[in-house]
């Protein structure tokens, strides 16, 4: 057998004090072509994150004004009025407002994720009869306005129940499920490979073990994001306080409740925007502190249809 034999080619010696070869135009051209690029997109950045974050801080600094600075052209506070905060919680009322919409964001988000789960569990992984048609009603009562159904539902609640005046009629209905959670955890639970699964069956998981043992730890994202879009929603809810709740100033919510301080305190914009403050902090940092897990379960949901 004929022995190859191995040709090295030395390595090249590269004097680093040696001359760089001079830039051509076309690569000067493309440098400066990506410094603009990148600056253009950062301005935009830049441009886009004070639209949304110049309001915010408009609200902050003028819940710390005086009151009567708060009737000047000043945008910055001659004195920082804390107290304002103080003043807005010894509110008549406003602690009440609090507790209600935690019961309400709390309990409600808690019963519609654990009623939405099987749900979904079952329209993404079983084979039934009927699969795609209740997978169309679900879709359907998505499209369905609120208001459409809102006499007959409160006709139930309040006359055949004896509920008005109460957050019941809002919390009880989360506990049945709701279409958009419905969905957006399907097609979470679609990314996830049935491989899993199967592995599981055959170690002599059931469906419910399956479920809680290998679906949920992997569909977190998905949770976390249909947890969070459904507080979000039981915290700003206006609509459905106002027509339950509207009669007992004891159930109001943060969202109805600051309506009616806003009319107490018509002049007093210090207070009102303190309040406001109040109100939007807890969803900030909700947000802050799941965003991950929030963005992570929006992207990628719907990867698999």
């Amino acid at each position: 057998m004929a022995q190859t034999t191995e040709v090295r080619v030395p390595a090249r010696h590269v004097d680093p004090a040696a001359p760089k070869p001079p830039v051509t135009p076309a690569e000067r051209t493309a440098r400066r072509k990506a410094l603009l690029e990148w600056i253009a997109v950062h301005a935009l950045g830049v441009a886009a994150a004070l639209f949304f974050v110049l309001p915010f801080v408009f609200v902050v600094l003028t819940s710390l004004m005086s009151d009567d600075q708060t009737l000047t052209r000043d945008l910055v506070p001659d004195t920082w009025e804390w107290g304002n905060y103080t003043k807005v919680f010894d509110t008549p009322g406003f602690l009440t407002w609090w507790r209600n919409t935690l019961l309400y964001a709390g309990v409600g988000t808690a019963l519609t994720v654990a009623s939405s789960i099987p749900v979904a569990y079952a329209l993404a992984k079983f084979r039934f009869r009927g699969r795609n048609l209740s997978l169309m009603l679900v879709i359907s009562m998505m499209m369905l306005p609120p208001q459409v159904i809102i006499i007959p539902m409160y006709l139930f609640w309040a006359k055949q129940l004896d509920l008005s005046g109460t957050l019941w009629p809002l919390i009880i209905p989360m506990a049945f499920g709701d279409a958009f959670s419905i969905f957006l955890l399907r097609q979470f639970l679609m990314t996830i490979p049935n491989e899993y699964l199967d592995a599981a069956r055959v170690d002599g998981c059931g469906e419910l073990k399956t479920l809680l043992k290998v679906v949920l730890p992997m569909a977190k994202p998905g949770i976390a994001a249909v947890a969070l879009f459904q507080f979000f929603y039981a915290w700003n809810d206006y609509f459905g306080p106002q027509i339950y709740a509207s009669e007992n100033p004891a159930a109001w919510t943060l969202s109805y409740g600051l309506e009616s301080f806003k009319g107490a305190h018509h002049t007093d914009w210090n207070l009102t925007m303190a309040a406001t403050v109040l109100v939007m902090a807890p969803v900030i940092l909700v947000f802050f502190f799941a965003q991950k897990a929030f963005v992570e379960g929006v992207t990628l949901t719907g990867v698999k249809g």
